[in-house]
């Protein structure tokens, strides 16, 4: 996925995003929100509203890239459902790849969802 590493860290925005949104804006949200830098290497998630479509923000070493993905017949997993509001959340890249497939997370016994 992505031609990302294994180590790399995926976070996610546990909002639902405008995803009209191009390098600019995501990369705003990336700044005010995440308080990361860009040029760490990391990926970040963004899902809209519907969950039916998600953009993923990298710096691949020469510039941002932007990969977008469209569900046509599931929905994305809704991840601002069982995370701190405002706060990102972290994924591995198994979980980031299976999350762009449509598979839903996995829940923990007691049905709260991933244990952070």
């Amino acid at each position: 996925m992505l031609g990302r590493p294994q180590g790399v860290r995926v976070w996610a925005r546990t909002r639902p995003t405008d995803l009209r949104l191009g390098f600019r804006g995501l990369a705003g949200l990336v700044e005010t929100e995440f308080h990361h830098d860009l040029k760490a290497g990391d990926v970040y998630l963004f899902v809209n509203r519907r969950c039916s479509s998600a953009k993923a923000l990298l710096w691949d070493g020469s510039g941002l890239c932007i990969y977008a993905k469209k569900l046509v017949r599931r929905r994305f997993a809704r991840l601002w459902r069982d995370a701190s509001p405002g706060q990102p959340l972290r994924l591995t890249t198994v979980e980031l790849n299976l999350f762009l497939e449509g598979v839903p997370p996995r829940r923990a016994p007691d049905g709260r969802g991933r244990r952070r």
